[in-house]
């Protein structure tokens, strides 16, 4: 299929932007059926407002101290253990993983 640069009007700002033929076949490689309704400045205004910005922008994440239930060594998760589960550090984590499989 051959794609053709588009000029389309975004519907937040109202300035033309150029869906251009990479788009285009981005868009169809990704099985997306809907082209662009605002120009990349507005999307990129948006996804900042909603908080879809880089995992360096986003606040930290909150760790919690945890006692391995496997050698009793002291690590830090970034979720809220619950009692019915046991937590392992990162190496008997990666032990206990690889057993499974």
């Amino acid at each position: 299929m051959s794609f053709v640069d588009k000029t389309l009007k975004c519907r937040d700002c109202g300035n033309e932007f150029v869906f251009t033929a990479g788009e285009q076949e981005f868009f169809q490689q990704k099985g997306l059926l809907n082209q662009p309704a605002r120009c990349p400045s507005c999307r990129a205004l948006r996804r900042q407002a909603a908080g879809g910005g880089s995992r360096s922008e986003r606040a930290p994440r909150e760790m919690h101290t945890v006692i391995c239930a496997e050698c009793g060594q002291e690590a830090r998760v970034p979720f809220l253990p619950r009692n019915d589960r046991p937590v392992y550090c990162s190496s008997c984590y990666d032990k206990a993983r690889v057993a499974r499989r």
